[in-house]
């Protein structure tokens, strides 16, 4: 100290010296990180970790709803999102912590489209992962039986399209697309008249395309809409579709897997591309009783294709490689019998070029 009682000049300049290089210590505590190591790190937390929350709590937050205005939220008739995880020749039950009102009427790269309970005939897109949501505007209101959803990225634009097809009294099938940046509806030709009985299947996305198995049963095409385009197409089959035949992407193609009762095997046809191309057999499958088995999605990485036994709802998995059909074991819980799946996966995916 000096005379006058105060810190010294050289005192003074120590200390603050030592601050500084304190700080320096610190902030080399906390290495720079790249993004692709935040995306593993924020990719790999578990899923069960972060708090409950539900999607129209949030977006009543989001939106100027007035507090004394906004519904009571009925705790009962919400739902959990939920999601089946195949293993290693297992699958279990997990979940986000999220609840919802809403129907999930379609999934891409990780984006789940959701009715939106708050306001009759909008939407919700929601990424489970990291919680983002954004809503859309009403559309067109049709009744469920007479209308489908279709959500699909555009390679070409590197956007994201959801697509609404919907019946009149009359059997005319309409259809309107939304661009999610935009989060505007344009009407838009439908298919030709005749060519849809139901909306019963979800449509699956292969090929640059959606496609629609149009009938319940006894179905000799397809109808396709090519995302980029947004051009129609009627494709012919390689044989009849029946009851429980299906459409599913596999590696990027459109696959059709066909029973055929008389030899009690299952045919796997695949379809390279929308215009100017044939349907190729890819594989055939013999392995017991297996006409009741409805075929749900196909596992890129481990080359393996998960069908739904419509008797008991049993789970079952076809290898490839190995070429053998196994029943997948339940770790947990159980699925609902009678209930619509829908192909997912686990991403940080953003819908809008904008997003981190």
């Amino acid at each position: 100290m000096d005379k006058s009682g105060g810190i010294g000049n050289a005192a003074f300049l120590k200390i603050v010296e030592k601050r500084a290089l304190s700080k320096k210590k610190e902030e080399t505590l906390v290495p720079y990180l790249p993004k692709d190591c935040v995306s593993n790190i924020l990719s790999s937390i578990p899923i069960e970790s972060p708090q409950t929350f539900s999607v129209e709590a949030k977006y009543l937050q989001s939106t100027s709803v007035p507090v004394l205005s906004r519904p009571i939220l009925d705790p009962t008739s919400m739902f959990c999102i939920q999601f089946v995880e195949f293993k290693d020749g297992k699958s279990n039950i997990k979940g986000y912590n999220i609840s919802c009102l809403g129907k999930i009427r379609a999934t891409c790269n990780g984006l789940i489209l959701l009715d939106n309970k708050l306001k009759k005939g909008a939407l919700v897109v929601l990424n489970p992962v990291t919680r983002k949501q954004i809503s859309l505007p009403v559309g067109t209101i049709y009744p469920t039986h007479d209308e489908s959803y279709g959500f699909a990225f555009s390679s070409h634009t590197g956007k994201y399209k959801v697509i609404h097809l919907f019946r009149d009294k009359l059997g005319f099938v309409s259809c309107e697309i939304l661009n999610l940046e935009t989060r505007c509806w344009r009407e838009f030709n439908g298919p030709s008249f005749g060519l849809f009985g139901w909306f019963g299947y979800e449509p699956v996305s292969a090929i640059g395309a959606l496609h629609w198995v149009p009938k319940i049963d006894h179905n000799d095409f397809i109808v396709s809409i090519e995302v980029d385009e947004e051009k129609f197409h009627t494709i012919v089959l390689p044989k009849s579709s029946r009851i429980y035949d299906g459409l599913v992407e596999i590696n990027g193609y459109l696959g059709f897997v066909t029973h055929e009762a008389e030899v009690n095997h299952i045919d796997i046809w695949i379809l390279k591309g929308i215009t100017g191309e044939v349907w190729i057999k890819h594989h055939s499958i013999t392995a017991g009783c297996i006409l009741d088995m409805v075929p749900l999605m196909s596992l890129r990485i481990n080359e393996e294709m998960i069908f739904k036994r419509d008797e008991n709802g049993s789970f079952y998995s076809y290898d490839f490689k190995l070429q053998l059909m196994r029943k997948v074991e339940m770790e947990n819980g159980c699925f609902p019998l009678y209930n619509s799946h829908l192909p997912h996966v686990n991403s940080l995916v953003a819908w809008s070029s904008g997003q981190k």
